[in-house]
């Protein structure tokens, strides 16, 4: 059979509620044929980070190699990148295979607060990989931080974040406005011309780990099957919003999402 194909490139989630772990079942989960490249190990769990150990350049070069120049793939998201180093690798190997629909999530900090992006990364994140990418998602943290601004608080703060990150070269910015602290859950997509309000009810939960690797992921996934950008994040925020309603309760802190979530709920 024929199936669409999909490549994570990240860091790896020893509790499994994001990183690679969180792509892979995302993309399960949405009917397309999943790979990963993994760019750190970390030491993880509901409670945080206890531990990032970065892989060599060899390691992640190699990985890309093997599945590129064989399998190939119909999409891309990357998410923890770490370093410059592995930044400046990941964005030459996506160039040398040419490859189409590349997810951007620039992971930064993580939920507990601990640092997933070098400072100096930043500009290699913002010189080699933006420019290439079809799409960026971030938060409004990793945006603000982008812009070198103070975070935003307001509806319209994000409209001009989304117009401003789009100069840096994507084809389209998804604003993810979880961080708003009143009303709804409003994401942006902007296409260069006009902007998108992607909105639902607010879901009062704390267990919210590894939201946005899966909606990142999930966005892939419907690129990888040929769909629209707008198509695509349609369904990617549909996908998120059933995971964090019907999120799950396990460890002693923050718990992960529910995958499974959005396939029960089209049953």
């Amino acid at each position: 059979m024929s199936i669409a194909k999909t490549l994570t490139i990240a860091g790896s989630d020893s509790g499994g509620g994001a990183g690679i772990q969180a792509d892979i079942k995302t993309f399960q989960e949405l009917h397309t044929f999943g790979m990963s490249v993994i760019t750190a190990l970390t030491a993880q769990n509901t409670l945080g980070v206890h531990g990032v150990f970065p892989q060599s350049l060899e390691a992640i070069e190699a990985q890309l190699d093997a599945v590129l120049s064989d399998i190939g793939t119909d999409a891309v998201k990357t998410g923890m990148l770490f370093s410059a180093e592995i930044i400046s690798l990941v964005a030459s190997k996506l160039k040398e295979y040419e490859v189409k629909n590349i997810v951007v999530d620039p992971v930064m900090i993580a939920k507990g607060g601990a640092s997933l992006l070098q400072e100096e990364a930043v500009r290699a994140l913002i010189e080699e990989l933006l420019p290439i990418a079809t799409v960026i998602t971030p938060n409004l943290p990793e945006a603000a931080k982008m812009l070198g601004q103070k975070e935003m608080e307001t509806l319209e703060e994000m409209k001009q974040a989304a117009i401003d990150l789009h100069k840096m070269g994507p084809d389209y910015i998804v604003l993810k406005g979880g961080h708003l602290l009143d009303g709804p859950a409003v994401d942006l997509l902007y296409d260069g011309e006009m902007i998108y309000e992607l909105k639902t009810e607010r879901i009062k939960t704390k267990h919210t780990h590894g939201t946005g690797c899966t909606f990142a992921a999930a966005i892939a996934a419907e690129l990888a099957k040929g769909h629209s950008i707008k198509e695509a994040t349609e369904v990617a925020k549909s996908f998120i919003t059933a995971a964090i309603s019907d999120s799950l309760s396990i460890g002693n802190g923050i718990g992960p999402t529910n995958h499974a979530a959005y396939r029960r709920s089209t049953l």
